[in-house]
């Protein structure tokens, strides 16, 4: 899949296809995606996740055991339905929350009032997972239902659980004082603080209660104790920031040694009229991913490299070193 095309699903978002085409799909419970009926499509080294949705400009038909991508009549890419472990093929990702108590504008999750997962729960379904010899990684990720401290706690007992199956563990919570050192100590590989937007101005109307300057310093910490290319954050593109906003906040969390995971923005019918969206084009896409990549190798950085989390599956996202050609080096 070239990068225009995989950047044009991506700006799209969604695909038509009769669900009996598809394998196992999952409602996505964490994030701007949260409710939506989500698959992943996959061609050639590519992936890409998309929503289903009728009325979607992208349509799908089947080719023997191809699945073919049209947009106007016209081909744009083919290949085929992958099924997912749990969230993402090859991972147990689990959102351990599915409830928040923070109020980000552009997430549906504080809305849908989702479940809290028991740690048995959680437990069973990565024993399930790799039962089928395909996990590769463990990823745990949460909402706050009633605290990060307790989340945190709660993370930290099933990483403890789970260290015996022996794949790279992820974890992506709210951080709290001591969670860096604790989660190394546990035997976490790597880690996901996520700053939303760099946007200071932005950070304060959509991320209300929560503090930029204090995930800064964890994110700062965590390269610190982690190590390189072991720490990234979601940066959500999309809620009205400028490119020239978009360039000084990938170069301050580089500097600070995190990959930046820039996604983007989706609208949800939730949060209808409480936040601006404008889901980015296919050619901002290509554009930021392309400085992305810049930056990053500037500062030896890589996002090909991590085990866990978002950056491997690339479904929702362009990777800057996995999506892009090798000539645009």
């Amino acid at each position: 899949m070239k990068p225009e095309t995989k950047a044009e699903l991506i700006a799209v978002g969604s695909l038509d296809i009769e669900p009996s085409l598809l394998g196992k799909i999952t409602v996505p419970t964490a994030g701007p995606g949260a409710g939506k009926t989500a698959f992943f499509f996959r061609s050639g080294k590519q992936r890409v996740r998309l929503a289903l949705n009728k009325d979607s400009p992208l349509k799908a038909v089947a080719d023997g055991d191809e699945i073919v991508i049209m947009r106007d009549g016209k081909e744009i890419v083919r290949g085929q339905i992958e099924d997912e472990l749990i969230h993402c093929p090859e991972q147990a990702y689990i959102n351990m929350t599915e409830k928040c108590i923070f109020d980000c504008k552009f997430c549906p999750v504080p809305k849908l009032d989702g479940k809290v997962k028991t740690i048995e729960e959680v437990l069973k379904l990565i024993e399930d997972a790799n039962a089928t010899g395909k996990m590769k990684a463990i990823s745990i990720t949460s909402g706050v239902d009633e605290s990060v401290e307790k989340e945190f706690e709660r993370a930290m007992e099933v990483v403890n659980a789970v260290k015996k199956y022996g794949v790279p563990i992820g974890v992506a919570v709210y951080p709290t004082a001591d969670s860096n050192r604790r989660m190394k100590e546990a035997g976490v590989d790597e880690i996901k603080y996520n700053v939303e937007t760099m946007d200071r101005e932005l950070y304060g109307k959509v991320c209300a209660g929560q503090d930029m300057e204090e995930i800064l310093k964890a994110l700062r910490e965590a390269v610190e104790i982690f190590g390189k290319n072991k720490v990234c954050s979601n940066f959500i593109i999309g809620l009205g920031e400028t490119d020239e906003a978009v360039e000084k906040g990938i170069r301050e969390l580089v500097s600070l040694g995190v990959v930046p995971i820039l996604r983007p923005a989706s609208k949800h019918p939730l949060r209808e009229g409480e936040v601006f969206i404008e889901r980015p084009s296919k050619e901002r896409l290509l554009k930021l991913t392309r400085l992305l990549r810049k930056i990053l190798d500037e500062n030896g950085l890589r996002a090909d490299v991590f085990k866990t989390m978002c950056l491997p599956c690339t479904g929702c996202d362009m990777n800057p070193h996995t999506d892009l050609c090798e000539d645009e080096d």
